[in-house]
């Protein structure tokens, strides 16, 4: 029997999956705040579970496979991406402090890869990128292949979908063909999201004269609103009662999400249908009017269907692939996607003449 556990460290809540023998036995939830205040709550969580075979960790950007005990100064500037000479983002540095609280026990976790580190991407669609799905928006992915194959009785090799996500921070849209995850458009450079603002224009990243992290995390819906504690579902509120700034900031985000989806139709050129996952899928209102807007694909629109009802997609996703790994119930599911088929860092595929001085700073980290 084996017993896993999957983490997403979303931009709010850090969510926990287990599975035992491919069933659920563990669906938590903790916020961010208190990971950042507290790292050893990560640990908690885990250790209450009892023996767990294996753990697919936090993973931010992603890393090929790595065990927490190999994970160094490098591999911690490749899951967070933050400069040295940068402001520290809490919840950010925790993850770190509790990797180094796992190297100290016996849990055995593994840092899962992101889109770009996988072998089914090809190459042509890496170059100069390093976001083209962060490992939680590869773990939504997972749960759609498995979700799909059981909806529509098909084979896992015979799925394919193109996957909006839709969180509380990054939107992503992932291209799934036969079973294999082939592209991604990730936060950042995707449309605007509810928290941040997606791709920026290479102008106005030159008119700041560089920026610091935090950055990254504004510029969406309630930077537009000027509402920092604004939810989703007051935001659709919002929209139900005619707020034409309140339309302008939804035009934005659900326009942009509409655009990936066109744009991964040429990875996948028949996509047996769009899903839906994320924080944000789960307001009515919100996925009534995406369904409308992804009618001109002529393809059904339906929100993944979860493995529980109390954890995020990203965490069952994460918990899938810890099985698979793991040679549990799912492993045809993990061999099928080839998620044991990746490498290199983030970092490989920039070809500016400033490459070169970038991964010096990754190799110093």
């Amino acid at each position: 029997m084996v017993r896993v556990i999957g983490i997403d460290p979303g931009t709010r809540s850090f969510d926990f999956c287990g599975l035992e023998d491919g069933e659920v036995f563990l669906q938590t939830s903790i916020t961010s705040v208190e990971v950042a205040e507290n790292p050893q709550s990560i640990l908690d969580v885990i250790t209450e579970a009892g023996k767990v075979d294996l753990v697919a960790g936090p993973s931010g950007y992603g890393l090929p496979l790595l065990h927490a005990s190999e994970v160094t100064e490098k591999e911690f500037f490749q899951l967070v991406l933050v400069r040295h000479d940068d402001d520290k983002i809490p919840v950010l540095e925790a993850i770190k402090d509790m990797v180094r609280l796992v190297q100290k026990t016996d849990i055995n976790m593994m840092f899962i890869p992101g889109v770009i580190h996988l072998h089914s991407v090809p190459a042509w669609r890496k170059h100069n990128r390093i976001d083209l799905g962060t490992a939680d928006k590869l773990c939504c992915a997972i749960l759609g292949v498995y979700d799909q194959a059981r909806r529509l009785k098909i084979a896992y090799k015979d799925t394919s979908f193109i996957l909006i996500e839709l969180g509380y921070g990054y939107p992503a849209a992932v291209a799934v063909d036969n079973g294999l995850v082939v592209d991604g458009i990730g936060g950042t450079i995707g449309g605007p999201g509810f928290l941040t603002l997606g791709g920026m224009d290479g102008e106005l990243a030159y008119l700041l004269r560089g920026f610091s992290k935090g950055t990254l995390f504004q510029g969406g819906v309630l930077s537009l609103l000027d509402d920092p504690n604004l939810s989703p579902e007051a935001f659709a509120d919002q929209l139900a009662h005619d707020d034409q700034q309140a339309q302008e900031a939804w035009n934005a985000v659900a326009e942009g999400l509409v655009k990936s989806v066109a744009a991964l139709g040429v990875a996948v050129p028949e996509p047996k249908e769009i899903l839906l996952s994320g924080r944000l899928t789960r307001v009515t209102g919100l996925v009534k009017d995406l369904e409308k807007r992804m009618q001109c694909f002529g393809l059904p629109v339906t929100r993944v269907q979860r493995i529980g009802d109390k954890s995020k997609e990203a965490a069952q996703g994460a918990a899938l692939f810890a099985d698979g790994l793991a040679s549990g119930p799912t492993s045809e599911l993990f061999e099928t996607m080839r998620l044991r088929e990746c490498n290199g860092t983030v970092l490989d595929w920039i070809s500016l003449p400033q490459a070169k001085q970038i991964r010096e700073m990754y190799r110093e980290a």
